[in-house]
């Protein structure tokens, strides 16, 4: 197998990454100059040598504990339980959420062998201390990602910590022609006073 094959087999193995892409970047990269190639490469280099997992919360940073747990400014009374790392960063660019954050590592999917023991679920409970008032689920809305958030209710219900789950429906500029059925039933089912 060539440099080149093997470059594009290794793009391939990538999130959303096909075959013909693989190759089309790997292409893409022979033709820049080769300071711009070593510029990712060393990135790339950079990130495996640096990046680590918070041994609080579990997102990855940089720092052991991560900017977010070791922030004194942060709300520690509301800790937001999300899926992956990548999680945080739409959240907290948002503006809306000023609190802690736990990454689960994950969703439970009983198909794909993943149990409550697969996710950072033991060390969210060592997390809720007597100060931690309100857990909020922050998962997808899929099956996996109900069947998760409906376990993480059923373990910390019972230890008097408010458990809440993000409001879903209608998105803000959208048009109801254009919802489907279940984005409308969420968004009656979750509706507020004005």
């Amino acid at each position: 197998m060539s440099v080149i094959d093997d470059l594009a087999s290794e793009f391939a193995r990538l999130p959303g990454i096909g075959r013909k892409t693989a190759y089309r970047l790997t292409h893409h990269l022979l033709k820049v100059a080769p300071e711009e190639a070593c510029r990712l490469a060393r990135a790339i280099d950079a990130m495996a040598e640096r990046v680590r997992r918070c041994s609080i919360c579990h997102n990855l940073s940089e720092s052991d504990p991560c900017e977010y747990c070791s922030n004194p400014a942060r709300d520690r009374t509301t800790i937001c339980v999300v899926e992956e790392a990548s999680d945080i960063r739409a959240i907290d660019s948002s503006g809306g959420f000023r609190g802690l954050y736990h990454v689960l590592g994950g969703c439970l999917s009983p198909l794909d062998g993943i149990g409550p023991d697969e996710l950072n679920v033991e060390s969210l409970q060592s997390r809720l201390d007597e100060n931690v008032r309100e857990v909020i689920v922050a998962t997808n809305p899929s099956v996996e990602g109900e069947a998760t958030a409906a376990y993480l209710h059923k373990i910390l219900d019972p230890r008097g910590i408010r458990v809440t789950r993000l409001a879903r429906g209608l998105p803000v500029g959208g048009d109801l022609e254009y919802a489907d059925g279940v984005t409308i039933a969420q968004a009656l089912a979750g509706r507020r006073v004005i």
